[in-house]
């Protein structure tokens, strides 16, 4: 199962409101297939998935209890992360 913090809920307001709206189905769908996994700063893991031709959606979150916990996310652009 995969649960939101109080914060990644409210990342998709924030983000709507800089006309950046990210869909839950697209957070779920780059923790489930990945373009790539940074596990550099475990426990928690960052999900990578391109979004656009500029920009890509990074998830971060972390294994809990056999559950998957969204920690937060956010787009940054294709050039800084690959």
């Amino acid at each position: 199962m995969v649960f939101f913090t109080k914060h990644a809920t409210e990342k998709f307001k924030v983000l709507k409101r800089h006309k950046f709206g990210i869909s839950k189905r697209k957070v779920l769908d780059t923790v489930d297939s990945p373009d790539l996994v940074d596990s550099s700063r475990l426990p928690l893991l960052i999900a990578q998935k391109k979004i656009d031709r500029s920009h890509v959606l990074r998830v971060v979150y972390k294994h809990e209890s056999g559950n998957i916990k969204v920690i937060t996310f956010y787009p940054g652009r294709v050039k800084q992360y690959l």
